[in-house]
């Protein structure tokens, strides 16, 4: 999850409409296919980091679902039961016990890290204490309801997470207990930042330097400026095939700083197998005929939105904030992302055919279920109403065509409402945390939500909890830094009743999306679609819900 960062060109969408959606594959891969070969693959950029309990970009946590495992994962297949989460360092799913508090995960035997050595309950230990060490940017919203999290937030170079994470070596147990039942907690620990380390990793952000992983595929070098390297790892075996299958391609290489037009044509042409970034608008007629084959789109469960700063002027005003939305003409900006093909208008926090998700948009001419123009007069006459006309707003987007484009449009509305707007853009890979650090005092800003796990909570919770605003820090996901105490109570009852009665919790979820929408810490957008480009000879491109392309089922001819 997470705003993975997500790349888009400002597109005509006529030139896909030719397209389909792509079929969902079945199994674990949808054909048995051939080992052997380098897959590979491009991007204009470089995500960060390598270290997996940090980097929180869909770029990196695509690769690291299969450079690292946890003790749960998400089912590695094409279909919505890639959703469905599933035993993985851990021999079988733990029923909840002491009231849902306590869950007891009996490790698997014989598994090995790439370096060699054996996994043991001691490592599991020290990966979850080392992600509060060297503060994580999930520690203080999916995993504060560890036993002993609260102390490893306040001083985390201290953290042990005593009584909260328990090993018994003999055994070959490890016992979590939190301080409240969580229906979620299988599916927090199934993403990246709950992957399994060796217990000597470094207790700092590694940056360049790969940390030994179990998964099928382990890095050999790392140039941020050129090239990732992935290769086998020679002590995998595959233990569980719906949780880690094993891989096809000998190697993987991820090259960067090919700009897109470039891309295109390699891809094209089976210089290179795939993309990261969508391609460019000019290129869209000709991939929409000429290679309609080797192109696929396909829905997400993910929203563009631009936070507004709740704690800082003229946002501090809730009139302010509702202004903003009610002025947004969200089919213009729908335009900027590629038209009606690629993405959809909305006004609400959770998206289409999500858990809970109830059709609603209150910032609209025709306030109802959907977006369908924008109320100017509504926007100046609460903008009025603020006595805020006049003041001075910066936008800060990333330095890629389609957050400008945005933010320059933002800019048009905010000026229409009687503000002074500038637009700030900044390096698409320190944007994400530059808007979330207070000290950077961002008013407004453009960026992406994509889900971490498939449940309410994570738009909801993650984005917008108090727990999860944590002024001065880069890991403050909750960039608006809204804190509602009503609403705060009404989550934790939306989770509670959703374990005792889960019709029950689904309602109450649908109830505080309404909630916080209404509260207006930040203007959805809308929701996307992506687009991929694949070479004539990868073979098997199988689509989850949950991870996109799953790399390592995919072969070369």
């Amino acid at each position: 999850m997470r705003s993975r960062k997500v790349f888009s060109a400002m597109m005509a969408g006529a030139g896909l409409a030719g397209l389909t959606l792509m079929a969902p594959l079945t199994g674990a891969a949808a054909q048995e296919g051939k080992a052997g070969g380098t897959l590979k693959l491009l991007a204009n950029a470089a995500a960060g980091t390598i270290d997996p309990h940090i980097n929180y970009t869909l770029q990196y946590f695509q690769i690291n679902y299969i450079l690292y495992d946890g003790l749960v994962t998400f089912r590695k297949t094409g279909d919505k039961t890639g959703f469905e989460v599933v035993a993985d360092l851990a021999e079988s799913l733990p029923k909840p016990d002491d009231g849902g508090k306590k869950y007891v995960f009996t490790l698997r035997k014989g598994i090995k890290f790439s370096d060699g050595s054996d996994l043991t309950t001691a490592d599991v230990v020290a990966s979850f204490q080392r992600m509060f060490k060297i503060s994580g940017p999930t520690t203080g919203t999916l995993y504060n309801g560890i036993v002993g999290a609260d102390k490893c937030l306040k001083t985390p170079a201290t953290c042990t997470l005593e009584g909260g994470v328990v090993a018994d070596e003999a055994a070959g147990t490890v016992t979590f207990n939190l301080v409240a039942p969580d229906p979620d907690f299988l599916q927090k620990i199934s993403i990246p930042h709950a992957a399994i380390l060796p217990a000597e990793a470094p207790l700092k952000d590694t940056g360049t330097v790969p940390i030994a992983g179990t998964g099928p595929y382990m890095i050999a070098s790392y140039d941020p400026n050129s090239l990732l390297k992935m290769v086998r790892n020679p002590h995998f075996k595959e233990w569980s095939k719906e949780a880690q299958p094993a891989g096809y391609p000998d190697g993987i290489d991820y090259g960067f700083g090919l700009n897109d037009e470039a891309a295109v044509t390699a891809v094209e042409n089976g210089q290179a197998d795939w993309m990261f970034d969508p391609p460019p608008a000019d290129r869209l007629a000709e991939l929409g005929t000429k290679y309609a084959k080797q192109v696929s789109v396909h829905p997400l469960t993910a929203m563009w939105y631009a936070p507004m700063n709740t704690n800082l002027a003229p946002f501090n005003d809730i009139r302010v904030r509702q202004a903003v939305n009610y002025a947004i003409d969200r089919a213009a900006v729908v335009k900027l992302f590629g038209g009606s093909n690629l993405a959809q208008p909305s006004c609400q926090i959770l998206p289409p055919d999500f858990p809970s998700y109830a059709p609603y948009c209150p910032f609209t001419a025709n306030p109802g279920e959907k977006w369908s123009a924008p109320d100017l007069e509504k926007a100046k006459a609460l903008v009025a109403a603020s006595g805020t006309a006049g003041q001075e707003v910066t936008i800060i987007t990333e330095d890629t065509e389609v957050s400008k484009s945005i933010g320059i449009y933002l800019q048009d509305v905010l000026n229409g409402l009687g503000y002074k707007t500038s637009v700030k853009p900044i390096s698409q890979n320190i944007q994400f945390t530059y808007i979330q650090n207070t000290n950077n005092k961002v008013q407004i800003s453009v960026s992406q939500w994509f889900q971490d796990y498939p449940k309410p909570s994570n738009f909801l919770q993650v984005l917008f909890s108090c727990a999860s605003f944590n002024p001065g820090s880069d890991a403050s996901v909750n960039i608006s830094g809204f804190c509602d105490k009503a609403i705060d109570q009404k989550m934790v009852e939306a989770q509670t009743a959703t374990i005792a009665d889960p019709a029950k919790g689904a309602e109450l979820w649908t109830a505080v999306d309404k909630a916080v929408t209404d509260a207006a810490p930040v203007a959805v957008l809308f929701t996307p679609k992506r687009i991929d480009l694949i070479s004539p000879r990868l073979k098997n491109f199988v689509f989850s819900p949950q991870f996109y392309w799953i790399m390592s089922q995919s072969w070369v001819e």
